[in-house]
């Protein structure tokens, strides 16, 4: 099969729904030629059933970031699916969460903080280095953010946990690098996501968007971040790692 993936072994997390970021990356990336694995967290047969929707049905492995038993048998859950090698070339680290006091900055507590940061920013680490066994050829590792470099309304301790998420994105660079593993970021416009529901404010927040996006922008269209994605999963781009890659209508560059 060709394409820009042909050949290559992807883990896809985070897809709930097809309306996810995550979805559509898992979907380019088998029109790209890839094989696609994804991972699923509480209701899997939820994820098994989206995972029939995609243009070849992906099997789907159990998987909670914070769980270190889950994280240390994730390298052996996917070699019962890839045969005897094992290879994993891509991983696409789509996973945040927030309690709700989490969107309250100034009354949050470390409790409800220090889960959004380890289950949003930490576990890009953690699935990393559960992978890192696999990736014996380098290959690439893309998390999906939300700009962390300003403070947005609404947002509070989930923008710092972004930016902890491109900050460990970084650091995971650094040190890979040396074993041919690039570590990038693709920072999305908001998507109309099951994930934006639980955002208090969603809809001011994203309201930004209608009227700042030069080239425009659709929340309801999640295809061009997963094509950033995929992009990035790709050898079209050897050289590029520690890199936020804006797929958002550019509204990250428009000044006040």
């Amino acid at each position: 099969m060709s394409g820009i993936l042909a050949g290559k072994r992807i883990l896809v997390t985070g897809v709930i729904t097809d309306g996810s970021i995550a979805f559509h990356a898992a979907k380019v990336a088998q029109n790209e030629g890839a094989e696609v694995i994804l991972t699923g967290f509480g209701r899997l047969s939820l994820v098994q059933r989206i995972a029939k929707r995609l243009p070849k049905e992906a099997p789907v492995i159990e998987l909670d970031v914070t769980n270190q038993e889950h994280l240390d048998g994730l390298a052996d859950k996917i070699r019962e699916y890839t045969g005897d090698d094992g290879r994993l070339d891509g991983v696409v680290h789509s996973i945040a969460f927030g309690p709700q006091g989490a969107f309250d900055f100034l009354e949050a507590s470390w409790e409800d903080v220090s889960t959004a940061l380890h289950v949003s920013a930490y576990s890009l680490k953690s699935l990393t280095m559960a992978c890192l066994p696999l990736m014996t050829q380098g290959g690439s590792v893309v998390g999906i953010t939300f700009d962390g470099s300003i403070a947005w309304p609404k947002y509070d301790w989930m923008g710092v946990a972004k930016a902890a998420l491109e900050s460990t994105s970084r650091y995971l660079a650094r040190d890979l690098g040396e074993k041919n593993i690039r570590c990038n970021m693709v920072s999305a416009g908001p998507i109309k996501s099951m994930a934006a529901k639980s955002i208090p404010g969603f809809e001011e927040l994203a309201d930004v968007w209608n009227h700042r996006a030069p080239i425009g922008w659709d929340l309801t269209d999640p295809e061009p971040a997963g094509r950033g994605v995929v992009g990035l999963l790709s050898d079209f781009f050897p050289k590029t790692t520690g890199e936020v890659v804006h797929v958002d209508g550019g509204v990250h560059m428009m000044g006040a």
